[in-house]
């Protein structure tokens, strides 16, 4: 009867992990708003966010994405992400944030160099 017992919470707590996945990595989302478009540098980025989950460009930009995404099928998503666009002067160009949030109070935001 115990060995029951145990296999079959063994069985609810894998089905229940099963249904979770979580892609990238934590990172300072609160300093977001620090970012000054033109003024903050790769090293700025880097000493506020960390490394990079992942590298590219983008309309010849180097880009760096931050990103946590965590799926669940037995609750709502919660995903943030944060592209950085630099400049030839290494320089943030523009940057995207979008988070799931029922927050209204924390939109996504997009900012972009001059006119």
């Amino acid at each position: 009867m115990k060995l029951i017992k145990n296999t079959l919470l063994a069985l609810m707590v894998v089905g229940l992990f099963a249904g979770c996945a979580t892609v990238g990595q934590p990172y300072a989302e609160h300093k977001v708003a620090d970012i000054v478009i033109g003024e903050t540098s790769k090293a700025d980025i880097q000493s506020m966010f960390g490394n990079p989950w992942r590298t590219g460009l983008e309309s010849g930009k180097q880009t760096w994405t931050y990103g946590n995404y965590r799926y669940s099928a037995f609750s709502d998503a919660q995903t943030s992400d944060l592209v950085i666009r630099y400049n030839k002067e290494g320089k943030v160009a523009s940057y995207t944030y979008n988070r799931t949030t029922a927050n209204p109070e924390q939109p996504a935001k997009t900012k972009q160099a001059g006119p």
